[in-house]
């Protein structure tokens, strides 16, 4: 079996800019009648489906096994490794087609176990934590005890040119009860942002009228604003510039079309929702 007509999301860990604009451009001619592939830029919020790691950077290899301990069902390993990891590798050179088809299968083998955790009715819970976890940890637990904060309660507001959004989020996080507002003004985001409790603001970047990096600074510029998390959804037109989105005080992006499972676990991770 193969997986038809679906876009895999691959999250690439310790590559030099060249090489990872390389691995981009072959995923990006992926063969017909597999699954599509978009390779995460760094502030992306959304979970991704795989990992492609270099396996001559023990950092990335580290940094993979505290991001998912169960990385061999989850990853591809590029080049040589210097210990034992349990994941599949290809050597370099890669040849676009076989970089595809690893990926692919991989993907198989993790989409099954994912069904077979939902056929046993338990819950995907999403990664929470902020920091890198400690393999021996002495800090005092007081300090870890100071930096807990409530969970967020303020309601997600959405800057869209229509409120198709909001009413398809609202749906999707109907089971939580929670407050979701929309509009498709910066005046109007202001406002709300300032006036009532918001936790959340999702902002269409292709929303007519609207500069979401001015909207992004003045909302994280209000005396609560650095309480309240800024996501830009993007389109591959959109010109997303990284230094500037976080000089604004951007928390992440979404890539549009952004699919439902992605959503949710954003919203889920910003918001501390239960799984």
């Amino acid at each position: 079996m193969r997986v038809k007509k679906y876009l895999l999301a691959i999250r690439l860990l310790g590559f030099q800019p060249d090489e990872e604009a390389q691995i981009a451009a072959m995923l990006g001619e992926a063969p017909p009648g597999g699954p599509a592939f978009t390779c995460l830029v760094e502030d992306s919020l959304q979970d991704p489906d795989l990992y492609v790691v270099n396996g001559e950077d023990l950092r990335a290899l580290a940094a993979l096994v505290d991001i998912e301990p169960e990385a061999g069902e989850l990853a591809l390993i590029v080049g040589p490794v210097e210990m034992a990891f349990p994941c599949a590798q290809i050597a370099r050179p890669l040849e676009p087609a076989r970089l595809c088809s690893m990926l692919t299968d991989l993907a198989e083998h993790h989409m099954a176990a994912l069904q077979r955790i939902r056929d046993r009715g338990l819950a995907l819970r999403p990664e929470r934590r902020r920091r890198q976890r400690l393999d021996f940890d002495v800090t005092d637990p007081a300090l870890y005890q100071s930096r807990r904060r409530p969970r967020p309660s303020g309601a997600i507001l959405i800057i869209d040119k229509g409120g198709a959004l909001r009413d398809h989020v609202a749906r999707l996080l109907a089971v939580h009860k929670l407050s979701i507002e929309w509009t498709d003004s910066a005046a109007a985001a202001l406002h709300l942002c300032e006036e009532t409790p918001v936790s959340v603001v999702l902002i269409n970047t292709s929303t007519p009228d609207i500069d979401p990096y001015v909207v992004c600074a003045a909302i994280k510029s209000l005396p609560n604003g650095s309480r309240i998390a800024v996501v830009f959804l993007i389109n591959q037109a959109f010109g997303y510039d990284s230094v500037r989105a976080r000089a604004a005080g951007v928390r992440g992006l979404l890539d549009k079309p952004v699919l439902d499972r992605h959503m949710v676990s954003a919203l889920k991770k910003l918001l501390s929702l239960p799984a």
